[in-house]
């Protein structure tokens, strides 16, 4: 075995049964892996100087893949509605058997951190069969100083051979394709998919159940902070505008994606962003169009045309084009990932049924109740057989990567706002005047003024009326705000359209909360939408 690279020698990839590999890349430059990428024919350079790869098959995470190895330590612990289950054994013939396939291999080494806050820091290795795997999560995680690299001890390892193939019948899994996950031993194994989003997930899973037990809230969010040092979470599913709304010039970018809060206030999870290009315009999204011209960033099943330029229309591969670039390719990103305890939650909707109002503030039994809930909704077209809006619920806003049940992150949630008086707010990035395909969707400049006017304290002076069907506090009038928007009800052609579409929407979270009401207390019971709607 051939070993290249920066490595502590005491925990080479042969104390964790990766002698036998040809040529092992330990924490390779972006420079470097440039050159393995493109000399072994896994990416292309674009005529911008970035890295372009196609992921195949998997386009997308595979989430019905996705297991956790359920032991004595876990079995309590993991929220089993909402993952599967994988034996030791099975997870141990896995194990072994990815390794015998990686002998004889070239492997690449990358030894990084998940986490900005040293005292809740996951140091996480990446063995991966790809050099540009090596170099997306080179950009996705941070990066310890090199001269600390010979003293590394990785908490987590993560294995990921896109070219093995699972057995079901041997390995107790679904398909060819695995994502398996032991957190009692800290190893993450992943084989049968390309797709590079899988890798930072499996570190955003291991720290969604790490952390919880420390008094530490991981969270599916962006954030930034202001001058005054005014911190902001934004929760949001895809689509919402949590990117889009966190990216303020005039407030420095904590992070895109994944943070935690603990004792010392929020932090990142990442060192990187991971954003969508569908679309993507200079116009519309400057900073990250520019990460997509420089050297280090990382495309992902973007077309490039006869030029070797990126087509960002092109959704022929997929919709889900990618690029992932470190953090300090934004202009005003904080150096540091970390910032105090937030001032304000802003959680994020889109609401294709047209009922919501653009913004509302929250108690924090209603933040909890609209945690768990994670509402959005897919539009018409969106998806074959979607014809019409199309309610979506994944509860903490990332259901997919929570391996504890909600209440346990929801709880959480609501002691970290009271304890630190914490402004809530719901904003409805959706649809206002009917539902979609009738409406239109809620204007941006409108959507950025009651922002700002959350942010600087200013909407918690205005006058507000009760919601009739979900009971927040929605203002009345806001300076630079057409008031008219603020009321629904009343920018829809008839008012008993409204009406009707509200009660289906009232009775769909009543529904979705159902599954909630045994773990969670009165109060936050008391702030769901009223059921009396629901039931005339």
């Amino acid at each position: 075995m051939e070993e290249l690279g920066v490595n502590n020698p005491l925990i080479g990839v042969a104390s964790i049964g990766l002698g036998d590999a040809a040529r092992v890349y330990y924490n390779f430059l972006e420079s470097e892996l440039y050159e393995e990428a493109i000399r072994r024919k896994e990416a292309v350079l674009t005529a911008d100087g970035a890295l372009c790869a196609v992921t195949g098959q998997h386009t997308g995470r595979s989430a019905k893949d996705k297991f956790i190895v359920r032991d004595s330590h876990t079995d309590g612990e993991i929220w089993w509605d909402n993952n599967k289950p994988m034996s030791p054994e099975h997870f141990g013939l896995l194990h072994k058997d990815m390794l015998a396939h990686a002998a004889g291999k070239d492997i690449f080494v990358q030894d990084l951190v998940g986490g900005a806050d040293t005292d809740n820091a996951l140091p996480t290795r990446v063995v991966t069969e790809l050099a540009w795997h090596s170099l997306f999560i080179r950009n996705l995680l941070i990066r310890p100083d090199r001269s600390t690299l010979g003293e590394f001890q990785p908490k987590l390892t993560i294995i990921n051979l896109p070219t093995f193939r699972a057995d079901p019948s041997r390995h107790g899994c679904r398909s060819e394709t695995v994502i398996a996950c032991d957190f009692t031993n800290g190893i993450v194994l992943i084989g049968g998919t390309s797709y590079a989003g899988e890798i930072k997930k499996s570190v955003f899973t291991a720290l969604n159940y790490l952390l919880p037990p420390k008094g530490v809230m991981p969270m599916h969010c962006s954030a930034n902070v202001g001058p005054a040092g005014d911190t902001a979470v934004f929760f949001g599913l895809s689509g919402t505008g949590k990117t889009t709304l966190s990216a303020d010039p005039s407030r420095t970018l904590i992070g895109d994606d994944e943070h935690g809060w603990g004792e010392h206030g929020v932090f990142n999870f990442e060192g990187g962003c991971y954003a969508k290009t569908i679309r993507l315009s200079a116009e519309a999204e400057p900073e990250i169009y520019a990460t997509t011209k420089r050297f280090g960033t990382v495309l992902e099943n973007v077309v490039l045309d006869e030029r070797r330029l990126p087509d960002f229309h092109d959704g022929s591969l997929t919709e889900n084009t990618r690029c992932a670039y470190p953090l300090h390719f934004i202009p005003n990103a904080s150096d540091t990932g970390r910032a105090g305890h937030p001032k304000t939650i802003i959680m994020l909707t889109a609401d294709a049924f047209g009922v919501l109002p653009p913004i509302a503030r929250l108690t924090p039994e209603q933040a909890m109740y609209h945690f768990l809930s994670g509402y959005t909704a897919k539009v018409a077209g969106t998806e074959k057989g979607v014809t019409e809006p199309e309610a979506t619920f994944s509860t903490c806003f990332g259901a997919p990567f929570m391996p504890r049940h909600p209440a346990e992150y929801g709880n959480l949630l609501r002691d970290l706002i009271a304890r630190h008086n914490v402004d809530c707010w719901l904003v409805n990035t959706g649809w206002t005047g009917g539902t979609y395909g009738v409406g239109h969707r809620m204007p941006i400049k409108a959507t950025r003024a009651l922002l700002t006017a959350a942010l600087n304290g200013e909407l918690k002076k205005v006058e507000t009326r009760t919601d009739p069907n979900f009971g927040f506090a929605v203002p009345v009038a806001v300076e630079a705000v057409d008031s008219a928007i603020l009321d629904p009800r009343s920018t829809w052609a008839d008012g008993e359209e409204y009406d009707a579409q509200a009660k289906k929407l009232v009775a769909m979270f009543i529904t979705n909360f159902a599954k909630f009401e045994d773990h969670v207390d009165h109060t936050v019971r008391a702030a769901a939408p009223s059921a009396s709607i629901a039931a005339e």
